[in-house]
């Protein structure tokens, strides 16, 4: 098979595009003919040797990548049979081996794909999907909420505007550059901002008159992340689930002092870990209701597509924000 190849930590250009053994399926293990394989920003940290949440760097060489779509095609060793050519998606976990034509994971971790979406749509909610609505399960959204979603133009940035509205609430997205603040606004924020205009925080103001935010969504931290909070109102609440600004292994994200969040009266709750895991049951209760919103088409990922030789480019552009949505190699 083909796959991309990490034998060297170090930049996008030491993913190489190769031939390889093709994996065999163990017991209770079900072989997938990869159609889209996703791409996440953690990754680009692994491939420089990080250890991230893993514990310590990936063994070399290694395929990177945890999640993957496709067909059945092969069986291991006690494996339902009926699995056998159904329409798949699951996430690998701990294991990589995504970013290949082939991936070998436990049958246990497959979702049958809905039959309305496609490979990608499926990579997309199976990971980035569950994590937005992970997210979301910390707010009861209405239409008196005020919503701010910095980089509102990516991957779970799309799926969180596309919740906010269907609840009701107005919804303001932030994103760098008029390319992007204008996906924003196609994907239905009521006001589309770009973050690099220094003046952004004011045409919000503008927008919003005598009202203020009530809930902001912050994945990017720095000095957009602390500005956006400076639009909540008393009783408002920032939810954080990551800080780019600062990079994704950062050992801390946008904080505030308890003085800071009592004078203004608002909260701040970072959300990411095993808390909300127990809060929405487990990983796979939060991947069967991202596919089951993406079914109904309550929710629609965002998807930027990348041949799967070029998965050193599609590193480069999430490390640049050269995105939209969620990056999705095609074999």
């Amino acid at each position: 098979m083909h796959a991309v190849r990490l034998h060297a930590f170090g930049p996008a250009e030491n993913l190489t595009y190769e031939t390889t053994d093709d994996p065999v399926p163990g017991p209770g293990q079900v072989r997938i003919t990869v159609a889209a394989a996703g791409v996440h920003l953690l990754d680009t940290a692994l491939r420089e040797g990080a250890a991230g949440p893993f514990g310590a760097p990936a063994r070399l060489p290694t395929i990177p990548g945890r999640e993957v779509a496709g067909t059945v095609d092969a069986l291991g060793e006690g494996t339902d049979p009926a699995w056998l050519g159904k329409r798949v998606v699951a996430h690998l976990g701990m294991v990589p081996g995504g970013y290949a034509e082939l991936a070998v994971t436990d049958a246990g971790r497959l979702h049958e794909i809905p039959g309305n979406l496609d490979a990608s749509e499926a990579v997309a909610m199976i990971g980035t999907g569950r994590t937005a609505l992970g997210i979301i399960q910390y707010t009861e959204l209405g239409p008196e909420d005020i919503v701010i979603v910095p980089a509102a133009a990516g991957g779970i940035g799309t799926l969180i505007v596309q919740y906010a509205k269907h609840a009701g609430a107005t919804v303001i997205g932030l994103a760098g550059g008029p390319a992007k603040t204008a996906r924003v606004r196609e994907n239905g924020a009521d006001l589309a901002v770009d973050y690099k205009r220094p003046d952004w925080p004011q045409t919000v103001r503008d927008h919003l008159g005598d009202r203020h935010a009530t809930v902001v969504y912050d994945s990017v931290g720095g000095d957009a992340g602390r500005a956006a909070v400076g639009l909540l109102g008393k009783g408002g609440r920032h939810i954080v689930f990551g800080w780019s600004s600062k990079g994704i292994l950062s050992d801390s994200p946008l904080a505030f002092t308890d003085e800071e969040l009592a004078e203004r009266g608002i909260t701040s709750h970072s959300v990411l870990g095993p808390a909300m895991l127990e809060k929405a049951g487990g990983l796979r209760a939060l991947e069967t209701r991202a596919l089951t919103e993406a079914a109904t088409g309550r929710l629609r990922p965002a998807i930027q597509r990348h041949a799967l030789a070029d998965a050193a480019g599609a590193h480069r552009a999430l490390e640049t924000r050269g995105t939209v949505g969620k990056v999705v190699l095609i074999p």
